[in-house]
């Protein structure tokens, strides 16, 4: 039996949606009854509910109404008794709202509940009792007790039945209140004599379907004459009182007189309020018709009273009047604050307006007392929003960041306009969800890591660390080797990255004669969706280790032949006989290089220069020092621990090349040999067949390449060549750097060897022998104006460079 009476939905502001439906019931429907389609009526569907957890929200303790998410239904949830629920008023309405979440959504529900006749009017009493003296004048009332029918509308009381009519007539009449005085008419005079006890049966009868009626009796002790009734002061009388006075509070004082005297002008005052609760909260003095308050009144729960007060006299007359209540109300009710529904966790990227919590206000008290004003904490991106009279919506008002503020404790207050102002909070936790808004950020800008030559393969080098303010998932950084190439070869050939933990690893072992430096990038990026990432610049340093030792550019070593300088005998004390040069691919002080005189034929002749590696003479030269001098140089670097390199330098101390030529012929001798004997020995036996086939060989051959040789030298003078490093060089004795050194000598040749003449042409600071161990002299790049091929027996001038 569903009536649906009015659908409007009506779209109101700040992000939440709310509207308005009414439905209309009957009372007393079985549990399970149908009100509505609900869904129908708002226009959503039923999958809506059930995504929007829609659920009822009510202030009430009872719910009478359930709903049907799956159907989208309305359902009875409980019997509704009407007169329990709303007593007289009408109309009677169950007032709720549904809400709905993701988005936050509420509409308003009004389930109007109609009367059916299901109380019968019913007395207070079932029987009144009246003595009525036998003198009493035809007119005169009674009032009798009215009758209270809880039904309402059509099914109210609706009149009054008084049999039998012999004596009596019923009289009703209206009050401005709407209520109706019983009284009862003497129509026929009394007489005792003739009947003492008179019984009358007033009925009340509804206007329901089917028709309800309750009755009282009415008993009439018929007395002697009594011929005055009590007559108020007034008829109404008109009283305010505060709510929650003290019991004991005198609220009013009526006063009825009675023109009788002696025993018949003695009036008793009582309240004749039959099912309502004004004998509950109010009493009368039977004697001086005080009104004293003896219950607790509070106004929200009455906000006036109207007291029946009837004055009897001990004849059996009485007269009545009404006292009107008015309760004034006190501000002794807190705001009520109803979370209706409420968001406890919010994304971060969540857009400006978005319904957070949805409350209802309430404030039982009435006026300025009841008016309230809600405010939330400040300094946070919230706001709170009206959304009717009593409902607030709790929206943001600006962006959230949950790496500023991860929680946010919103605490709501409602204060009344009453005096003093009564106020209530409620505190709202609220989570802020993170979004992957934040990319890593690396400690520095970019990175410089070292690390020392001939390292193990798999090293740690260093680690880059990259935080991310986002929160879980989205913090998680992992580390990534950007592809590159360092001098053409993938970046990944060199280092590694822990995708972890950022460490650095070399996957090569490096040598810094080779790479001194080296730069990459490396990605960090988190475990968002999409994922950020941000980058950085890695540079490798290579730090050099003494691994190399120094290695000599001049004098070279050669296996065969020998190098030798010469130094006149007129060398003066300082005189520069040779540099040794070095080299240290190394570098720092791995490359400082020093220079030592180990062995010398003559230590008092010779020294070298520390720094330069100049080798001078430290004194006169002689005629009684040796030609032949043998001199072994150190060279060490300045690196932890120190390598060095020895050379050999060969000085010939003479004035002219045959002098050289003659003591040199056995210097090839002095070769140190370092053979393995038992090598030899194993390979003789196994190669005696070849050797000697060898052997013959070879003595012919160098018997042919002798006598060619002879013939040559017999056609030319003696080849002088001197040797020299490339960009061999002299600083004029600073030692800081090569510059060359130049001789130049002229050469006479004659076939006669002993008138041939070797003069010192320019002063210089060496001369360089080479001496091959087959022939006897010094084989030189020869520079002449003529060539020795055509003229043979002419004076040839060599120069030395």
């Amino acid at each position: 039996m569903k009536g649906l009476a009015l659908l409007f939905i009506a779209l109101l502001s700040f992000g939440s949606v709310t509207g308005q439906v009414s439905y209309t019931i009957p009372e007393e429907m079985t549990k399970g009854s149908l009100v509505g389609n609900i869904a129908h009526d708002l226009g959503l569907e039923t999958k809506r509910l059930t995504s929007g957890k829609a659920r009822i929200f009510t202030r009430d303790t009872d719910e009478y109404i359930e709903l049907n998410r799956e159907r989208g239904l309305l359902l009875v949830k409980q019997r509704i008794d009407r007169e329990a629920l709303c007593r007289q008023t009408t109309p009677c309405a169950l007032h709720f709202q549904i809400i709905l979440e993701n988005p936050m959504e509420f509409y308003s529900v009004t389930v109007q509940v109609t009367d059916i006749n299901d109380n019968a009017p019913t007395f207070e009493k079932s029987e009144m009792k009246f003595k009525i003296s036998e003198s009493a004048v035809i007119g005169s009332t009674f009032v009798l007790k009215r009758a209270v029918d809880l039904d309402v509308g059509i099914n109210d009381l609706k009149s009054y039945e008084l049999k039998p009519t012999d004596n009596f007539a019923l009289k009703l009449q209206n009050n401005a209140d709407g209520n109706t005085n019983v009284e009862m008419v003497l129509q026929k005079p009394l007489d005792r004599e003739k009947e003492e006890q008179i019984s009358i049966v007033l009925t009340a009868v509804d206007g329901g379907e089917p028709q309800m009626s309750g009755t009282m009796l009415i008993v009439i002790t018929v007395l002697d004459a009594n011929d005055n009734a009590p007559v108020f002061t007034q008829p109404t009388y008109k009283a305010t009182v505060t709510e929650n006075s003290p019991k004991g509070t005198v609220v009013a004082t009526v006063s009825a007189k009675d023109a009788d005297q002696g025993y018949y002008g003695k009036i008793t005052y009582s309240i004749t309020n039959t099912l309502d609760d004004v004998r509950k909260m109010f009493e009368v003095n039977d004697e001086n018709g005080q009104v004293i308050l003896i219950g607790n009144i509070d106004f929200e729960e009455s906000r006036n009273y109207q007291i029946n007060v009837l004055a009897s006299d001990d004849g059996g007359l009485t007269g009545s009047c009404k006292i009107i209540v008015d309760v004034k109300d006190v501000n002794d009710n807190k705001p009520e604050i109803n979370i209706m529904s409420k968001s406890t966790v919010i994304s971060e990227d969540a857009q400006l307006n978005t319904v957070v919590t949805m409350i209802n206000i309430e404030d039982l008290d009435s006026g300025e007392n009841g008016e309230v004003k809600c405010f939330i904490s400040e300094n946070i991106p919230f706001t709170l929003k009206p959304s009717t009279n009593t409902f607030y919506s709790l929206v943001t008002d600006s962006d959230l960041d949950r790496e500023r503020a991860s929680e946010y404790n919103i605490t709501v207050t409602c204060s009344d306009e009453g005096v003093p102002s009564l106020s209530s909070s409620v505190t709202l936790t609220l989570q802020i969800s993170d979004v992957n808004d934040n990319a890593p950020v690396f400690e520095r800008s970019s990175y410089e890591a070292y690390i020392v030559e001939n390292n193990t393969p798999g090293l740690s080098i260093f680690t880059v660390r990259a935080r991310d303010a986002d929160w879980n998932q989205n913090a998680r950084v992992s580390y990534i080797l950007e592809d590159s190439s360092v001098n053409g070869v993938p970046v990944s050939s060199y280092v590694s990255v822990s995708a972890d933990s950022g460490v650095i690893h070399a996957v090569r072992s490096f040598d810094y004669e080779q790479i001194k430096d080296f730069q990459f990038r490396v990605k960090a990026q988190d475990g968002g969706s999409p994922p950020l990432s941000s980058n950085v610049t890695v540079k490798v340093m290579i730090q050099d280790q003494n691994d190399n030792p120094p290695q000599v550019l001049y004098p070279v070593q050669t296996g065969g032949s020998l190098v030798a300088e010469m130094v006149p005998r007129s060398a003066d004390v300082g005189y520069l006989v040779t540099k040794v040069v070095a080299v240290d691919v190394d570098s720092g002080q791995n490359a400082w290089l020093s220079y030592k005189l180990q062995k010398a034929t003559d230590r008092a002749l010779f020294e070298v220069g520390l720094q330069n590696g100049e080798i001078r003479t430290i004194r006169q030269v002689n005629d009684k020092d040796v030609v032949k001098q043998r001199l072994t140089v150190i060279v060490e670097d300045n690196g932890q621990p120190s390598r060095s390199a020895t050379v050999i330098v060969n000085v010939a101390v003479a004035d002219s090349f045959p002098e050289v030529l003659s003591e040199f012929t056995d210097f090839t001798h002095d070769k140190e040999y370092n053979d393995n004997l038992t090598f030899y020995l194993v390979l003789a036996l196994a190669v005696v067949s070849f050797l000697f086939i060898t052997c013959l060989v070879v003595i012919i051959s160098v018997k042919i390449y002798r006598w060619r040789q002879s013939r040559i030298l017999y056609h030319s003078s003696l080849p002088v060549i001197p040797y020299y490093p490339p960009r061999y060089s002299d600083t004029l004795g600073t030692g800081t750097g090569t510059l060359q050194h130049v001789y130049n000598y002229e050469v006479c040749r004659t076939n006669d060897s002993r008138k041939s003449d070797c003069k010192f042409g320019r002063a210089g600071s060496q001369n360089v022998l080479i001496m091959e161990p087959s022939s006897t002299g010094t084989m030189q790049r020869i520079q002449c104006e003529k060539s020795i091929l055509d003229e043979p027996d002419s004076p040839l001038e060599v120069r030395l460079i």
